[in-house]
């Protein structure tokens, strides 16, 4: 009788273990669904701002729609986007993703605004997809990109 006991109490705590990994499974996965991306290389001194908040930028950190990169004068961060879009931004830049819609399926948009500094780029699959669905916007321009790569550097007080 405590044999049947003990295997109904076994499997109860098999049942709530199971629940607690696919519950924490779902959050995580619904954590990462905001992510644009990712934070791949930081070096010196790198911030997000998010939401009125600053954080250090940490190799791996997610990066959101409305985040803000900025990089101090011996800063630079380079960042993976989810449609595979390399952004390296060099030192003293502010860079601002504005809008990132991407869905492998679909066509996607991505808009940023660099108001400093510099940015390298290497568009991935919404650029290919669309050619009018990725634009740069600095001070001075906007960027429609067409084409695989390309740097832009935006100067303050420079027309």
């Amino acid at each position: 009788m405590q044999t049947g006991c003990r295997t109904r109490s076994r499997s109860r705590e098999m049942l709530v273990l199971g629940l607690g990994v696919v519950c924490a499974m779902l959050w995580a996965g619904q954590a990462s669904a905001q992510d644009a991306g990712r934070v791949k290389t930081v070096k010196g001194t790198v911030y997000i701002e998010r939401g009125g908040q600053r954080e250090l930028a940490l190799v791996g950190a997610g990066v959101r729609q409305a985040d803000t990169l900025v990089t101090g004068p011996d800063g630079a961060v380079g960042v993976t986007l989810a449609d595979d879009t390399l952004l390296s931004a060099g030192p003293n830049s502010v860079l601002v993703i504005e809008k990132f819609v991407y869905d492998a399926n679909q066509p996607g948009s991505l808009e940023t605004a660099l108001t400093k500094g510099t940015l390298a780029v290497v568009s991935g699959r919404i650029a290919k997809q669309a050619p009018d669905a990725m634009r740069v916007k600095t001070p001075a321009a906007i960027l429609g990109v067409r084409g695989t790569e390309f740097v832009v550097r935006a100067s303050a007080g420079s027309p």
